[in-house]
Parts: C-alpha cells; sequence; structure tokens
C-alpha cells in the first residue's frame, strides 16, 4: 500500500509539473517581444527602452512593471507633446487587446532605466523581465543602442 501510494504520488506531481512548465510555454508564445532597444545617454542620466510588444492570445493582457539586474528601478512611462510642450510621466498599466501589436517607441511609451548598475555602451545586451497583471514574467534581451541609432 505505501509503494502504491508512492507511486500515485510521483506520478500527480510529475503531471504538475508538466501542466506547469507547459502553461508557462503557452504564454510565452501567446506574448511575443521583438525590436527590443535600449537607448542610453551620456553619464549617469536615465536610460529608455523601446520595443514591440503583441498580443498573440485570445485575452486582453496587462503589462504592470519590470525589472532589471541592470538598473536600480525600471518603470513604465509615456512621454507626450502637449501645446507644444513636452511631458513625461509614469503610469500604471499598458493594457494590449488579443491580436494586437503595441509600440513601445521614443516620444510615446517606454521603460525608463533608472541608476545603472554597470558600464554600458552600444553594442551590449541587458536583460529585462516583463511582468503582468496575472503574475506572469517574461525575460526579453534588449540590445544597447546610441540614441543616434533609433
Amino acid at each position: 500500500m505505501v509503494s502504491n501510494l508512492f507511486t500515485t504520488s510521483r506520478r500527480w506531481i510529475g503531471g504538475l509539473a508538466v501542466a506547469l512548465l507547459t502553461a508557462g510555454h503557452a504564454y510565452a508564445q501567446d506574448v511575443q517581444v521583438t525590436d527590443a532597444r535600449v537607448s542610453l545617454l551620456p553619464g549617469e542620466q536615465p536610460g529608455a527602452g523601446y520595443f514591440q510588444l503583441y498580443n498573440a492570445g485570445d485575452e486582453a493582457v496587462i503589462l504592470v512593471g519590470a525589472e532589471s539586474d541592470a538598473f536600480e528601478n525600471v518603470e513604465l512611462h509615456v512621454s507626450s507633446d502637449q501645446d507644444g510642450m513636452a511631458h513625461m510621466h509614469a503610469v500604471e498599466q499598458v493594457e494590449i487587446a488579443p491580436g494586437e501589436r503595441f509600440a513601445f517607441a521614443p516620444k510615446g511609451h517606454h521603460l525608463m532605466l533608472i541608476g545603472r548598475q554597470a558600464a554600458l555602451e552600444a553594442g551590449d545586451e541587458v536583460d529585462v523581465r516583463l511582468e503582468f497583471s496575472d503574475e506572469q514574467r517574461l525575460s526579453v534581451t534588449f540590445d544597447v543602442v546610441s540614441p543616434a541609432a533609433l
């Protein structure tokens, strides 16, 4: 009886592990990131992260944050032009509808990268973890580029 219980437990745990792994894999396929770039200004000034986020799933996804070991803080921001004046402010989240693509681009939504932890230059890569409202995380490698390359 103990042997049968052990075998049943192993099968249940194995099945759970497979289910969890495939759930994460399906999510990674539903949310796709392309053209991920980090633009850094000279010195200690903040940088900006730009990318295309595509929701290939059948439900909306909500980006609520990001983090990177390369920076003290990463925030979601949006830039706008109102009455000829440039403005920028943090946003709590960005929702992407099913089948939609959302551009994080100069003069619009972007990641604000604050407090560089090490020297970075064009040609380097930076890992950023995008965080979604359902607590899923997606690791993305961003290419470091000069502002002139945008």
